[in-house]
């Protein structure tokens, strides 16, 4: 048998060293990528809750029947007849009072219902009621979601051709009462705050006075003061962040 040289020797070990390098490389690989977990699948959407009571609070001279098409509109998203209260107060009292009032209301409606939170869709005046109520009285922890459309939770200047009452003195800007309820956190605790406003507001004065420092403050194109009342667009949209 003819010997190798032993410079072909050499190459062919250099040789069988590379491909032993390939093919351990390739080996590798391939465990890795058997190894790698398969990517994530894309996180399913939460479903909406229509199980929160609601509590809906009138503006200034308001009752119940203002929130005819909002009990309309909610009962067309998911809610039960037997989860929507309207909450009635004393338009020319003291709105301390009537945040006082709120909170043995929620409390029924918690009772009632068994819920440990309510929601809670303000209109106008109704907007300090609450505020009181969830701020000052400690409600916040009562409350899951706090609506308000169009609320004078800053005051507004038209509250100056009624203040022979206490409630619009209280819903003037610059107020003691506006200035307790606007101090320090304007939304506190866990619960989760939106308002809804617009420049053609007409009876809010700033028509920015709704918007609350720390919540998802809606500016809506043009509406007036009371056809928020009736808008179905707006409604529904405060349906689905109650239900969110």
């Amino acid at each position: 048998m003819r010997r190798r040289s032993p410079r072909r020797l050499l190459g062919v070990l250099a040789s069988a060293l590379v491909a032993f390098t390939v093919l351990s490389s390739a080996s590798t690989a391939g465990a890795a990528q058997t190894a790698t977990a398969p990517a994530a699948a894309p996180a399913a959407a939460q479903p909406l809750s229509t199980s929160t009571p609601v509590v809906f609070v009138h503006g200034y001279t308001g009752n119940a029947s203002n929130w005819a098409t909002a009990l309309s509109v909610f009962q067309l998203n998911g809610w039960s007849s037997s989860k929507l209260f309207a909450y009635e107060y004393n338009s020319y009292g003291n709105n301390v009072s009537n945040a006082q009032g709120l909170a043995s209301f929620v409390n029924n409606v918690k009772s009632r219902t068994g819920a440990s939170k309510v929601a809670i869709v303000n209109h106008s005046m109704g907007g300090l009621v609450s505020q009181y109520y969830l701020k000052v009285l400690g409600g916040n922890t009562s409350v899951s979601h706090l609506a308000s459309i169009a609320g004078a939770n800053h005051g507004t200047t038209y509250a100056g051709a009624c203040l022979i009452y206490t409630t619009c003195q209280q819903m003037y800007p610059g107020s003691s009462f506006i200035s307790q309820i606007t101090a320090g956190d304007e939304t506190p605790g866990d619960t989760r705050y939106a308002s809804w406003y617009s420049a053609c507001d007409g009876i809010i004065l700033p028509y920015t006075s709704t918007r609350l420092s720390g919540a998802t403050n809606n500016n809506v194109a043009c509406q007036t003061h009371i056809g928020f009342l009736a808008d179905t667009v707006v409604l529904g949209q405060i349906a689905r962040f109650v239900a969110s």
